[in-house]
């Protein structure tokens, strides 16, 4: 693995902490997010939610709110369809909770993986329509390229509304729907709009709502506190891997102080069966491993329907059985997963090793799996992968990339015998008739080669700054605190430490890890932890530099500093 470091002048770092009273870590730190400025600093350490734009900035909302404030004025029959992943089911459970609040009791659906398919499908809408014909059908997190889908529903005289912020790939639907999408329309010059995922345009929405409601005296717009569902927020934008930057982080960092007091039961619930506490201040990584898989595992292997109801519902009894419930599927998607990995692997070490991008399919595999499958294998093996699992006489499944490369890009250069696809630059899904997926294979690898220049290379760490043993201390990381929430575009730093002496063996532990400590020049004593790293334990006696992340361990009810490590090296000196 090769490690990178650029220095930055030494005097823009000074005069920065010099100017916003920090130190020159932390000066360091925020300079490579581009923050120069001390207006701007105070921002982004102390980001407002009065910081969000005007929601009526964005190309159709205005229309759209003005839409929905006329269904609930009429008390119209309303359908909301979501997909079944992390960012429409918060989606669903948002606007759904909001619509209620006005006394409305819309009906909502979302696709059944095996039965439906993704996204906007006919057998989806024809069993959302099983209870009648709506006046207005919205759908959540998908629709932007449902052409036919979109023109069927209004042939029924059914008006569509579409939040969605997945691409286009003909110029989106016809000029009778509305649609809130940021990578279709036109947007204001700021990327932090083309990066809200759909919760967060929902959020949008809402808001513009409850403006025009409020502006005609609306006494229920007045009593919704729009910061109360900012957990849901916080869940959909950390969960589908969205950059943290903008409108994101600023979502994102309330959201999570919201979600960790949340007083939802069926979010209490869940962070209960998943081991997330109380106590523990919440992050994106208990969004990421313990509540999103949960969520998602519903969607996966059964009917995602029941974490939107879990989400919505105020029944205790019934918000316990439903989580726990949700973590029987986490577990049983866990071992089909473990499997389907083990098998990737294999193949790529026997076949596809030497392929810049590597497709993979199994006749057994479940496609509802391969996703995270197509995950893992992307960063072990630091190559864009696609994992498909068998589907009938179709292979469908996900692709992830790695940093760098745009997968909506690459597979728009050889998507000819895909049947269907879409997604963003880092996750796609995917469908292929079966009998084209060697030569999809072939065509993607070549793609993938053209678009990194001829070939992958090794792996890279990039080290954020370099640390004196003396200088981790619990007020570093209070100050790091304000660099939070880390995530796809603000990405937690990784700190260099030069010639480190261990003068014990670190300790080995479930075979896969080890624990590890040293002492500053102080004689202060430092303790990180290794996971994965079993095969490769550093030396006792010999200096190495060692690149780590900085954590709060919680045990036995106390809050210990802990370094993670991500890598390490025979010492290069100071």
């Amino acid at each position: 693995m090769r490690w990178l470091y650029h220095p930055l002048p030494a005097d823009e770092v000074e005069t920065l902490s010099r100017r916003a009273g920090i130190s020159p870590v932390l000066a360091e730190l925020l300079l490579r997010r581009g923050v120069t400025e001390l207006t701007a600093t105070e921002r982004f350490l102390h980001p407002g939610l009065s910081e969000l734009a005007d929601p009526f900035l964005l190309a159709h909302l205005e229309k759209a709110a003005a839409r929905l404030r006329t269904a609930i004025a009429q008390r119209e029959e309303i359908v909301v369809l979501g997909d079944y992943d992390v960012d429409g089911v918060t989606s669903t459970a948002l606007l759904v909770s909001i619509l209620r609040r006005f006394g409305l009791n819309p009906r909502f659906v979302v696709p059944r993986r095996s039965e439906d398919g993704y996204g906007l499908s006919r057998s989806a809408i024809d069993r959302a329509l099983e209870g009648g014909c709506p006046k207005l059908f919205i759908a959540l997190d998908c629709g932007t390229n449902s052409f036919e889908e979109v023109a069927y529903l209004r042939s029924l005289g059914v008006d569509v509304i579409i939040i969605d912020h997945h691409r286009s790939k003909e110029g989106g639907v016809d000029d009778g729907t509305l649609l809130i999408n940021p990578h279709v329309n036109e947007t204001p010059d700021d990327d932090s709009w083309r990066n809200l995922c759909t919760v967060g345009l929902v959020f949008k929405w809402v808001h513009g709502l409850l403006k025009l409601m409020r502006a005609e005296n609306h006494p229920v717009a007045y009593r919704i506190k729009l910061r109360d569902y900012l957990d849901l927020v916080a869940m959909g934008t950390v969960a589908d891997l969205v950059p943290l930057r903008g409108e994101n982080r600023i979502l994102a960092r309330h959201g999570l102080r919201i979600l960790q007091q949340s007083e939802r039961p069926g979010l209490r619930a869940l962070m209960r069966v998943a081991g997330v506490k109380e106590s523990h201040e919440l992050m994106p990584v208990d969004i990421s491993f313990r509540l999103g898989p949960r969520i998602n595992a519903s969607g996966r292997l059964a009917d995602a329907a029941v974490s939107v109801e879990l989400m919505l519902s105020d029944d205790l009894a019934f918000c316990e059985e439903t989580a726990r419930q949700l973590d029987a599927f986490n577990r049983e998607r866990q071992d089909i997963e473990r499997q389907i990995t083990e098998e990737a692997e294999r193949l790529i070490e026997t076949r596809y090793l030497g392929d810049p991008g590597v497709v993979l399919y199994g006749e057994t595999w479940h496609p509802g799996v391969v996703g995270i499958v197509a995950g893992r294998v992307a960063r072990k093996y630091n190559r864009p992968c696609i994992v498909l699992g068998n589907e009938g006489e179709m292979a469908k499944g996900s692709g992830r990339s790695i940093d760098g490369l745009n997968l909506v890009e690459i597979l728009g250069t050889c998507c000819e015998n895909l049947s269907s696809w879409g997604g963003h630059p880092m996750a796609v899904g995917v469908a292929i008739p079966r009998e084209h997926v060697e030569n999809f294979r072939a065509r993607f690898s070549t793609a993938v080669g053209t678009a990194s220049g001829g070939g992958i290379a090794e792996r890279e760490i990039t080290i954020s700054a370099w640390l004196l043993p003396e200088q981790i201390r619990e007020r570093q990381m209070e100050e790091l605190d304000g660099l939070h929430p880390f995530g796809q575009g603000n990405p937690e730093p990784v700190f260099g430490i030069r010639g480190v002496v261990f003068r014990q063996a670190p300790e080995v532990f479930k075979q896969a890890h080890f624990r590890f400590h040293f002492e500053d020049g102080r004689g202060r004593r430092l303790h990180g932890v290794a996971w994965k790293f079993a095969d490769r334990v550093p030396p006792v006696g010999s200096p190495v530099d060692l690149a780590v992340e900085l954590t709060w361990n919680y045990f036995n009810d106390r809050k210990l500093l802990q370094l993670e490590l991500v890598d390490w090296r025979p010492s290069e000196g100071v």
